[in-house]
Parts: structure tokens; sequence; C-alpha cells
């Protein structure tokens, strides 16, 4: 991109610094104060789908659990105006294989045209190891991308880029924690998606970053950042415009069956693109990145011939 061939991105790196650790610290208040609304894949529950011919009034349906034990579900369409998904919390009093079809005889009261599609019950047991294998698992993926990272480049890189995979997470899930929006196990499969895609840009300007280092007479760290960015800019827009263009395909026409993916992912690329930019680069600027951090030493055979 010849327009900005001189544009020098770490000029405002301060400033996307401190907005990125408001959004951090804001997303962590969130957390602790609101929490996430999890659905029954996490908290145990059952859900109900039901069909019908005619369009389905959600206002008209929770009307008619109102006087029931019922009355705090969660009623959404699924897929069409004619279907319907009920998600209900585990009940006290009623036995777990009884809430089903209790529900939906309460719904047929009003609107006798319904029919029962499926039911599914999640114990809260097996909400409960979800949760914390869910949690394990991005865990994990992190700390993997730190050790690929810290080996590919320098330990310097490998902190800001799992530094930056931090952020990411934590900021989109602070969206869908101020917003309330429903957290289930097709949002936790778009965090880890989120992870592969944001350590991937990372990794192509660190390469680059290294590459400039290795073969060029600049010295200036932030000078070989900024070439760095702006060789590859054009493809980290092409990349994050396509996948986005996807996500978003899958956000209107891909049902309710996807709904939390596509839109965690819809935030996760715009927040990861950026990331990758500004906070991988800013951090490792930070640490005092130069360019014997990326020198390659060379091991002579009379080093080996030397050892005891």
């Amino acid at each position: 991109m010849s327009v900005l061939k001189d544009f020098n991105f770490m000029r405002a790196r301060y400033l996307f610094g401190a907005i990125s650790a408001a959004l951090v610290i804001g997303s962590l208040v969130l957390l602790f104060t609101r929490g996430l609304n999890l659905g029954l894949d996490f908290t145990g529950g059952t859900l109900i789908e039901v069909h019908s011919v005619e369009d389905i009034a959600l206002e008209n349906a929770r009307s008619a659990l109102d006087d029931s034990p019922f009355s705090g579900a969660v009623l959404q369409h699924f897929g069409s105006a004619h279907d319907m998904v009920v998600r209900v919390a585990p009940q006290q009093d009623i036995q777990a294989d009884l809430v089903g079809q209790l529900v939906f005889e309460e719904l047929q009261k009003s609107m006798p045209e319904l029919e029962l599609r499926r039911v599914e019950f999640v114990g809260p047991q097996v909400g409960d190891e979800l949760r914390d294998e869910s949690g394990l698992a991005l865990l994990m993926a992190l700390g993997m991308m730190l050790i690929y990272v810290w080996i590919r480049f320098s330990n310097k890189f490998g902190v800001a880029a799992v530094a930056a995979l931090f952020h990411d997470v934590i900021v989109v899930v602070g969206v869908f924690s101020l917003f309330q929006w429903q957290v289930d196990l097709t949002v936790l499969a778009a965090l880890l998606a989120l992870i592969g895609y944001s350590i991937n840009d990372s990794i192509v300007i660190a390469d680059y970053v290294r590459d400039t280092f290795r073969s060029s007479r600049l010295t200036d760290p932030a000078e070989v950042v900024n070439d760095a960015i702006r060789q590859t800019l054009g493809r980290t827009i092409n990349t994050a415009l396509t996948t986005w263009l996807v996500v978003l395909a899958l956000q209107f026409f891909g049902g309710e069956a996807v709904h939390g993916f596509s839109l965690a992912m819809s935030i996760g690329v715009l927040i990861g693109t950026y990331s990758s930019i500004y906070i991988v680069c800013s951090i490792a600027l930070a640490m005092n990145m130069t360019k014997d951090d990326f020198i390659v030493v060379e091991v002579s055979k009379d080093d080996f011939d030397e050892m005891p």
C-alpha cells in the first residue's frame, strides 16, 4: 500500500495501549460484577424445541408460562418464526424427565397447534464439568501458543503474542458480559478459533520483523516494526475482510445454532487484527526488543570438540 509507505503506526502505540488497558480493565470489572449469561451447556437444565404451522409470537408464549413454575424460561426463535426453543433452568421440585413435557403442555393451552420436536436435558454436574474443562482448554491453548512463539522467535515476542491473546479473549468475553449475550459451547469454540486466528497474524508480523532485522541495516526497533506492518498490512486486511464476510454470512443466514459462534467471531476478528498490530508490537517494543533477539548463534564443530 503506497499510501501508507511512510505511515508511522507505532507513533500511536501509547494511545492505543491506554485504550486496550481500559478495555481489559472494564471487561474484568464486568465479569466480576455482572458475570456471564451461561447457557444450558454450562448451567444444566432442559431445552424444549417446538414447531408450529403459523408464526410463533414470543410474547404470547411467555404469557402462557407466566403463571407456571417455568416463568423464568428463555424463549427464542430457532431458525424461523415457526420454530421456537425454550430453555428452562433446573427445577428443584419437578423431576428432570418431566420438565419438557410439562412446559409443552403449558404452551399448548394457549397454542394448541404446537408440535413437540425434541427435549434435551443437561444435568448440573455435567454443566459444571463442561465449564471447568472449557476454562482449562482455553488456558492450555494459550500456554501452547506461548511455547510455540517463544521457541520460534524470542521470549519477548512470545510474551507479547500471548498477552495479545489474553487481551482478545478477555475483551470478547467482556462484550458478552456487557450485553448479557448467552455463552454456550459454540461461543467457546469461537474463542478457541480466535486464538488460532489472532496468533496467525502475530506470527506473520513477527516473521517480517525478524527477517528485516537480519537482512537490512535498520537498527531502530520502532522503524523495523513499522516497516514490517506496512509490508503485511495488505495481507492482514484481506485476511480479516474475507474472514469477516464469512462470519457475517453465518451471523445473518446461519440460524440460531451458530449465532453465538458467529457473534463472538465477528467481534474477535476485529479485535484480533487490531491486537496483532498494536498490542503484540507495542509490548515487544516496551520490552526493549533489539536486533540481538533475532541473531542466530552458530555453533562450530570446534565447540563440540572442546566439550568434556
